[in-house]
Order: C-alpha cells, then sequence, then structure tokens
C-alpha cells in the first residue's frame, strides 16, 4: 500500500512551522498511543504513521529532501537517516513530548520550592517615599530534625530497587521504548523505610516567617519586589523558590495618581472664582500657596511642577508635577438676603458675561429650528 503525504497525516500545510507540526504530532500521538488503545493494532499503525511524519519534517535536511523527492529518497535506507529505526523514532517522540511522558533521570533529585506571592498594602505616601516594613508569611521550610531528607534522625532514605534510583522505568512497545515514572517510589528514586516524625517524611514543615521587605520610593500598584530563597524550601534538600511582594496602594482621601503625576480637586466659592483668590493647596511635601486668577472656570487644570511623585529609582522615570482642578461650587442653604442679592446680580448681568452658557442656548435653538424644517 502506498504511503500518504507526511503532510496530509499530520493535517498540517506544506508551509506549517515546526511549532505547528509539533502541535499535530502531539494532537495525533495523544490520540492513537498503544498505552490508550491496547490491542488496537489499526490505533497503533497511525500512532507509527504520525511518529514517521513528524520524524522526517521535524528534521530541516530530511523535509527538503522529502519535499523534492518525497518518499522514494527514504526507500531502501537512501543515505537520509531514514524513519524505521527504533533510536531515531524515541528521539522524536521524547523530543515532542519529553515534559510529559519522560521525567529524565535525577527527577528523583531535589526539586526547586515553590515561589510564593504576597500582596502587601501601602499608603500612598509609603509608596511615594518608600518603606520598610515587616511582613508575616506562611510558608514550607526545611525539617530540622532531618535537614530535608524526610527520612528519621540517623537514617537516610534507600535507593528505589526497581528503578535503580532514576525514579523512571523503561516500557517497551514493539520497535520503541519509553520512558514511564516508576510505580513504587512514584518517581522520587527513593524509597523512606523509617519517615521523619516531625515532617512526616515530607522534609518540610509549616512555619510564619518574619520578613522585612525595603520598598524603594516611587512603586506603584502592581510593582512586584522579589525577595530571592524566601519561597517555600525545596524538595529533598532543593534550592528554596522565591518570594513575590506586590504592591497594592491604598486610595487616598485627597489625592489619586497616574504614574508620576499627582491629581487633587480644589472647590472654591462662585465668588472666590470670579473674582480671584490666593489659597492653600496640600501637597505631599506640606501645603503651598496657589493663585486663583479672576473669572476662573470649573474644572481648569493648574499645575505645580515638580510636586508629583519622584520615580527615578523605578523604571528610570522622573519626577512627576501634581494637577490641581478647580471645581467651583454652587452656595447652598442662602438665606432670603442672600437668594435676593444674587437675584439682582441676575437682573444686571448680560450675555456677554455667561459667553459659555449663551452660546450653549444658540446652539439649542438651532438644534430645536433644524427639527422643525
Amino acid at each position: 500500500m502506498a504511503k500518504r503525504d507526511y503532510y496530509e497525516v499530520l493535517g498540517v500545510e506544506k508551509g506549517a512551522s515546526e511549532q505547528e507540526i509539533k502541535k499535530a504530532y502531539r494532537r495525533l500521538a495523544m490520540k492513537y498511543h498503544p498505552d490508550r488503545n491496547e490491542g488496537d493494532a489499526a490505533s497503533e499503525e497511525r500512532f507509527k504513521e504520525a511518529s514517521e511524519a513528524a520524524e522526517i519534517l521535524l528534521d530541516s535536511e530530511k523535509r527538503s529532501t522529502y519535499d523534492q523527492f518525497g518518499h522514494a529518497a527514504f526507500e531502501g535506507g537512501g543515505g537520509q537517516g531514514g524513519f524505521g529505526n527504533a533510536s531515531s523514532f524515541g528521539s522524536i517522540f521524547e523530543d515532542v513530548f519529553g515534559d510529559i511522558f519522560s521525567g529524565g533521570r535525577g527527577q528523583s533529585q531535589s526539586h526547586r520550592g515553590s515561589d510564593l506571592k504576597y500582596i502587601l498594602d501601602i499608603t500612598l505616601e509609603e509608596a511615594v517615599r518608600g518603606t520598610n516594613p515587616k511582613i508575616k508569611i506562611p510558608t514550607l521550610v526545611e525539617c530540622m530534625s532531618c535537614l530535608g531528607s524526610g527520612a528519621k534522625a540517623g537514617t537516610k532514605p534507600q535507593d528505589c530497587v526497581q528503578c535503580g534510583g532514576s525514579g523512571q522505568i523503561t516500557a517497551r512497545q514493539g520497535f520503541f521504548s519509553l520512558q514511564q515514572t516508576c510505580p513504587r517510589c512514584r518517581g522520587n528514586g527513593k524509597i523512606i523505610s523509617d519517615p521523619c516524625p516531625p515532617c512526616r517524611g515530607q522534609g518540610r514543615v509549616e512555619e510564619k516567617k518574619t520578613l522585612s521587605v525595603k520598598v524603594p520610593p516611587g512603586v506603584d500598584t502592581g510593582d512586584r519586589i522579589r525577595l530571592s530563597g524566601q519561597g517555600e524550601a525545596g524538595v529533598h534538600g532543593g534550592p528554596a523558590g522565591d518570594l513575590y511582594v506586590q504592591m497594592n496602594v491604598r486610595e487616598h482621601p485627597i489625592f489619586t495618581r497616574d504614574g508620576p503625576d499627582l491629581y487633587c480637586e480644589v472647590p472654591i466659592s462662585f465668588v472666590n472664582a470670579a473674582l480671584g483668590e490666593q489659597l492653600a493647596v496640600p501637597t505631599l511635601e506640606g501645603k503651598v500657596n496657589l493663585k486663583i486668577p479672576s473669572e476662573t472656570q470649573t474644572g481648569k487644570l493648574f499645575r505645580l511642577k515638580g510636586k508629583g511623585v519622584d520615580m527615578t529609582q523605578i523604571r528610570g522615570g522622573g519626577l512627576g508635577d501634581l494637577y490641581c482642578k478647580i471645581v467651583v461650587e454652587t452656595p447652598v442653604n442662602l438665606s432670603e438676603r442672600q437668594k435676593d442679592l444674587l437675584r439682582e446680580f441676575a437682573g444686571d448681568q448680560d450675555a456677554s458675561q455667561s459667553p459659555k452658557h449663551a452660546n450653549w442656548l444658540d446652539g439649542v435653538k438651532r438644534f430645536i429650528d433644524a427639527l422643525r424644517d
């Protein structure tokens, strides 16, 4: 029976990338692997066919030859190292599935501990100036009784007799072989016959650690500080993981932040907005005087240069500014005399003194007239 086109076997286009070919082979191999279809000859043939196609197409030289001459280039062992030997197949299978079916020798040895994440709540002032808080984190640390081995003091773990301490056993399927996790030691490579009582053979115990965190000036919500080796202890003496402290800057009653810049609202009376005034506004360093000119409108922004956040130590940023937004406040709880004065003032006004209002009224009139036409 004539062989099917390798690209057709894997279901990919002729110009498919190496990643696309690996993805297609993974899908077919997982579906037709003999371990998943025991006794199904058809599935085994499909698995071999897909493996043969992947072995050729994932080798740039063989793929180039195949694209020029097709299957004929590999018939009769034609000098191209064609598919058909167990070592060739094993190589391609381990290359694509190494992270699933093969833990590799040494898996039974030490493993790095897990990384940990801690959310640190800080105030805006602390974020701007920097701080050095102490935090407590629950974690797994190395057991001092067994020094991480998991074996009772005075004893030590023994190599697994089934896998010889590798944590892996070799299972043969026809012309190829697969590495599988040793069922006796479950991939550890070691057997603990007399577990350590304090850690129950785990080599690690739970504990709360107190750490000091140096938070540099200028950090913002989402920024992370890495404390190397302060995560969970490793397994069987492996290196500890890292601790990532993530910043969460609490909301401030006065300021909002946008990168290096700060913003705040400054409410003023409509009298002071009309006549102008000098008032003290807050900054993170204290009060400063801000001159409000006459006829200031609500929403006007005044920039105080250099009164924002200094981000020199964070991502190479600079010194930000403070923007004060004027909010003209309408008076409330007016007395009858005040109301009379306002009515008198309104009667003396003309359109030139409220240009925005006059322009808005003109726009509304034009809009309504257009609807009537």
